[in-house]
């Protein structure tokens, strides 16, 4: 089985600007298909990988230039100081769950597979999809679905939940397929659910949170000239990423200086965002949602 298939491999790993000897750090190492290229391009350089998830080890590389650390990126610059590296030259993340993730039932990752509604992306977390949805009440549930969904219905959602839960604990897929099934408009189902699976698996891993935290390190130990390299799959992380690297905030703010300048940490390399062309999403249809930008730090 393929661990996983990177997207805009090539477009990302050239936007990196690799110089042999320089310190990258991939923080989503996964199936380690852009780490692999990386180290191809180095030479007395060194390559940091991170990945929470246990099993991204069945894929590690033996180099003398690469570090994993089984780590969330929101721990960045701590384990990079940890191991004695103040600054890095570029940073890589493809913010994609991958296809183990997506094709092992067990995870709970997707509603093809009747599983145990789980969705950590580290198994060693105490908090799953099932627990949020046996737990919360119906304002919080509906705030996961409206915020990381962005679902227009999800108050009903969110009533229908605590409903059928009140029956029995929704512990699998299919609990909560027929908890909410009604709510599904006609012919456009699996949108429907993608969304509301989208939403727990957000909320589950603190993955917008956790987001912020890793871009706001990242632009503290990249070095001038260092570049930040960023793949999406939703509009949430990317509106996220692109108000980062224009304006240095979350928000989008554009700061001026005295003379009406806008204050800005990075030089846009990809103004509009970089998607995968035709051929790439006939060979991996899971990369058509991707968006590629870059930023250099000035």
């Amino acid at each position: 089985m393929v661990y996983h298939i990177p997207a805009l491999l090539n477009e990302s790993i050239d936007g990196l600007n690799i110089q042999p000897d320089g310190y990258y750090v991939d923080v989503t190492f996964g199936g380690g298909g852009h780490s692999m290229e990386i180290l191809k391009r180095l030479k007395k350089g060194r390559l940091i990988a991170f990945d929470q998830d246990e099993d991204a080890r069945l894929n590690l590389p033996e180099n003398k230039n690469f570090l994993f650390l089984n780590q969330n990126f929101r721990f960045l610059k701590n384990n990079l100081l940890f191991n004695n590296i103040k600054t890095i030259d570029g940073l890589i993340a493809d913010l994609g769950v991958s296809f183990h993730q997506f094709d092992e039932p067990e995870r709970g990752f997707t509603f093809r597979h009747d599983s145990p509604l789980d969705m950590r992306m580290n198994k060693g977390g105490h908090i799953t999809a099932a627990t949020l949805l046996n737990t919360l009440d119906e304002s919080s549930l509906a705030g996961i679905f409206y915020n990381y969904g962005e679902l227009s219905n999800s108050r009903r959602i969110a009533k229908e939940i605590v409903i059928a839960r009140t029956a029995k604990p929704l512990t699998s897929v299919n609990d909560i397929i027929e908890a909410i099934g009604k709510l599904a408009p006609f012919r456009k189902e699996h949108k429907f659910y993608a969304k509301v699976f989208q939403a727990l698996r957000i909320s589950v891993n603190h993955e917008i949170e956790y987001l912020k935290e890793m871009l706001e390190q990242a632009l503290s130990v990249l070095n001038a000239g260092g570049r930040l390299v960023i793949i999406t799959y939703h509009s949430l992380e990317d509106r996220l990423v692109k108000n980062f690297m224009n304006t240095g905030n979350f928000e989008g703010e554009k700061v001026k200086d005295f003379y009406g300048n806008v204050e800005t940490p990075f030089r846009l390399i990809s103004r509009k965002g970089i998607t995968p062309g035709d051929k790439e999403i006939e060979i991996n249809n899971r990369a058509r949602s991707a968006r590629l930008r870059i930023a250099e730090k000035i």
